[in-house]
This record gives structure tokens, C-alpha cells and sequence, in this order.
């Protein structure tokens, strides 16, 4: 907006200054003209009466020689021959004779363009009844005399006028347009999480309106997070009491591995939702607690516990490249939910003794966990990581690759569903180690076709 006001003023003004400068340049040409033909016709008339009065060739030399033109060896005159009376001719004539004897025949006065300027040529009655004329010669010099100068004065004004009017412009459009930059930032800054801020209304109306818009959305923002938190707080509270009586139960299941992972897993969930009841009470999103993990050992965390499940239902198990640290911008917490989740779905939807497989590859710009089975596959990748497109009919909430979806998304990452070299599914989540404002697009790597839901 604001170098289109530039450009505007800057045409407008162009034209104006045209439209007036190109006149006054032709008019002040003009009248440096007839300035200089003036001058040369006061001095044609200075000879006039000395014509009138006498044709002797001496008295008119000394008539000439007064006159300013005569000093310069500027002025001619001619008087044609009678009977009794010879013609006389002085001066250096510049006009052509023809011209000469059209004038003093016509008896009208004339200018002729010659080399080097132009000839006065003005017809005088002389004493003797002829008609002389008088040839006064007004150099070029003359006839451009303050023309260059008062063009240049011309320019000069007309690009003040320019510069003046961009500037004018400028800061007329950068008064509009700072409003407009202000809702920019704070359109972003809310993108960002920063729901505190907010817009003063001020600037054009158009914008005053589009403030008043932006701050109303970003109170409803704020109340629609709160109420969520809080449903999200109340809806975890309320496993609190079946979680209670999980966790008095396993108390009287004696001794055993089983009991032992039966308690171990209540534990874990307790913990689960009280993370979530605080997360919510604190009004921060997960995302901002994050403080980074090391992800190859949250992997050997929760290997061992799937391990011994997988261990009691016959199923292989291997594990690479988690021997080595791989750090990641992502809460421990939230690492290890993603992980379950992609672990729970190999026990979900797979039949016992199916064999399963983590793959860890870390690099300097991102690390990869690989989840592969020997299972029947996915049968719709694209749906199996869009929240809640889950089988219904296989006990799945659709919710588990999403939640996988958004912790890569949360580094700048992304989730691709293929076809892993077991024969079944395999589930790759790209952690980047830098997170990127902007998260990699869904789907930045397309799926493989497969056979099972998610």
C-alpha cells in the first residue's frame, strides 16, 4: 500500500509538473524572442528620423554609428537610387536582396531567418519619396538570451514539486499502512501461542474495524482454550476414581510378573492423568513444557515394558540404534505416549506371535523412529493419522497416530504410514532437532498402500 500511494503521487505529480513546465518553457522561449526583436526594433526606429530628414551618405554613417546595433556592426540600411540621387547601401547585410527589395516595395516589415539568427528588416520613407529599409541583426544569443536558465529553474522546481509530493506520500502511507503491520505482527504472535495479545484501534476505518475483529477473535480464542482446559481437566478428574479402584485391586493380585506389570501400568496411567489435570490447571499447552529428551532412552524405557508382553504372547522383538543418545526437542512424557501408541497398535491390531521391530537412525538434523510389523498392514494410510478415524469396530478412537502426528509436527517433523520390509506396517516419525516455526505439511511423504486400519 504504501509504495502504491508512492507510485500514484509520484504520476500525478509528474503529470501536473508536465502539464504546466512545458507550457512556461515554450512561453519563456517566446518572449525571449520578442525581447530581442523589440530591442532591434528600437533601434531600426533610432535611424528613422535621420531617413526622414536626409539620405547623404555621411550623415547616415554617423547616424548609424550612435545607435548600439551600429557600434556592434549590427544595422544596415538601404536607400534606393532616384533620379538625382544616388542609391546608398551601408552596413553588412545579412538578409538576402530579395527580401531587401520585397520590404522596401511592399513597405512592410519583415523577419527573415539567416545564418546565425534573424534580420529585422523595418521600411522607412526617406526624404527623396522611396522607401528605405533598415536591416538590424539580432544574433541567435539574443533571441535564447535567460531561456537556458529559466528552463533549468523550471526543472528544478518541477522535480521539488516531485520529491516533495513522494515524500508527503511516504509518510501519509506509512501512517496507513502501520496499523495494517501491527495487526500482521499480532496475527502472528497469536499464531505463535501469545494469546495476550492484542491491537489499538487506530488508523483508517477499514483497519480500526479489522482490530476491533482481530481483538474480539482473540477473546473468544482465550475463552474457547479455557473452557477447553477445564473440560479437559474435569474429563481427567473423573478417572480418578476408577483409577483408585484399579489401583486397590491390584494390590490383592499377590505376586508375579503379570501383577507386577498390571500395578505398573495403573501407575503409569495415574501419572498420565495427573499430568494432563495439572497440564490444563497451569493453562499451558503441553507443547511449551517441553524442554527436550533423550529419545534412545525413552525407547529402551518403553521397550522393556512391551518387551515382556510381547514376550508372554510369543512375539519376536527387536530393537537398533537405540544404544546411542539421541536428543529431541519433545517432552519425555510426550515422547513416550507417542511411543506406546504406536507400540499399543502392533498389539491391538495384530495377531499374537507377530514379530515387531524399532528402528532408531539419528542424524544432525533429525531422528527417525521406525515402528515396523509383520502384520497385515494399513489399509488406509492417509486416514489411519486423522484424528478420530479410527475402526470402531476393533476398539480403536482413531486418536493414536494423531497423537504421533502432532509430537513430530510440534520439532517440524512428520508421520509417513508404509509398507516395512516385515511384511507389514511401518510407521515412520521424522523428529527434527531444531523445531520449526512452520511444521512440515502433512503427507509430506506419501503412504504406502496396506490392508489394515489403525
Amino acid at each position: 500500500m504504501r509504495w502504491a500511494l508512492i507510485r500514484v503521487s509520484l504520476a500525478v505529480t509528474a503529470m501536473v509538473v508536465i502539464a504546466f513546465a512545458v507550457p512556461l518553457g515554450l512561453v519563456v522561449k517566446e518572449l525571449a524572442r520578442d525581447r530581442a526583436l523589440t530591442n532591434a526594433e528600437r533601434q531600426a526606429a533610432a535611424v528613422a528620423p535621420a531617413l526622414a530628414i536626409t539620405t547623404d551618405r555621411a550623415q547616415l554613417e554617423r547616424a548609424l554609428a550612435t545607435t548600439q546595433a551600429g557600434a556592434e556592426d549590427r544595422i544596415a540600411v538601404t536607400v534606393p537610387a532616384t533620379t538625382g540621387s544616388p542609391a546608398v547601401d551601408l552596413g553588412r547585410h545579412r538578409a538576402p536582396r530579395a527580401d531587401l527589395d520585397a520590404a522596401s516595395a511592399h513597405g512592410e516589415a519583415a523577419t527573415v531567418r539567416v545564418p546565425g539568427g534573424y534580420a529585422l528588416l523595418r521600411p522607412t520613407a526617406v526624404s527623396s519619396g522611396t522607401i528605405a529599409v533598415v536591416e538590424v541583426f539580432v544574433p541567435q544569443r539574443d533571441v535564447t538570451r535567460g531561456v537556458t536558465g529559466a528552463w533549468l529553474v523550471l526543472a528544478g522546481v518541477g522535480i521539488a514539486l516531485v520529491v516533495v509530493s513522494v515524500a508527503i506520500a511516504d509518510r501519509l502511507g506509512a501512517r496507513m499502512i502501520r496499523p495494517a503491520v501491527r495487526l500482521a505482527g499480532a496475527a502472528h504472535r497469536l499464531g505463535e501461542g501469545d494469546l495476550a495479545v492484542r491491537v489499538p484501534e487506530d488508523g483508517p476505518g477499514e483497519l480500526r474495524s479489522a482490530a476491533s475483529a482481530f481483538n474480539a477473535m482473540a477473546d473468544r480464542v482465550v475463552q474457547l482454550l479455557a473452557a477447553e482446559r477445564e473440560l479437559a481437566a474435569d474429563l481427567s478428574h473423573r478417572l480418578r476414581t476408577p483409577l483408585t479402584v484399579l489401583r486397590l485391586n491390584t494390590a490383592s493380585l499377590g505376586d508375579g510378573p503379570a501383577a507386577d506389570q498390571t500395578r505398573a501400568a495403573v501407575a503409569q496411567l495415574e501419572g498420565e492423568v495427573d499430568q494432563i489435570i495439572r497440564t490444563a490447571r497451569e493453562h499451558r499447552s503441553p507443547a511449551t513444557l517441553a524442554t527436550g529428551c533423550d529419545a534412545a532412552e525413552v525407547i529402551r524405557e518403553r521397550m522393556a515394558f512391551w518387551s515382556a508382553l510381547a514376550e508372554d504372547e510369543g512375539r519376536e522383538v527387536r530393537t537398533a540404534g537405540a544404544d546411542r543418545p539421541a536428543l529431541v526437542p519433545v517432552a519425555r512424557a510426550e515422547l513416550a505416549a507417542a511411543l506406546d501408541a504406536m507400540l499399543g497398535n502392533v498389539f491391538r491390531h495384530t495377531p499374537e506371535g507377530t514379530a515387531f521391530a524399532v528402528d532408531v537412525h539419528s542424524s544432525d538434523d533429525a531422528v527417525i523412529v521406525l515402528v515396523s510389523d509383520a502384520g497385515p498392514g494399513v489399509a488406509d494410510p492417509a486416514a489411519a493419522v486423522r484424528r478420530g478415524h479410527g475402526d470402531g469396530g476393533q476398539g480403536s478412537t482413531g486418536l493414536g497416530l494423531d497423537i504421533v502426528r502432532r509430537v513430530a509436527e510440534s520439532t517440524g517433523g512428520d508421520v509417513a504410514v508404509g509398507r516395512s520390509v516385515l511384511g507389514g506396517a511401518e510407521i515412520r516419525v521424522y523428529l527434527a532437532r531444531t523445531p520449526q516455526v512452520t511444521p512440515h505439511p502433512r503427507g509430506h511423504r506419501r503412504p504406502h498402500p496396506s490392508t489394515r486400519p489403525r
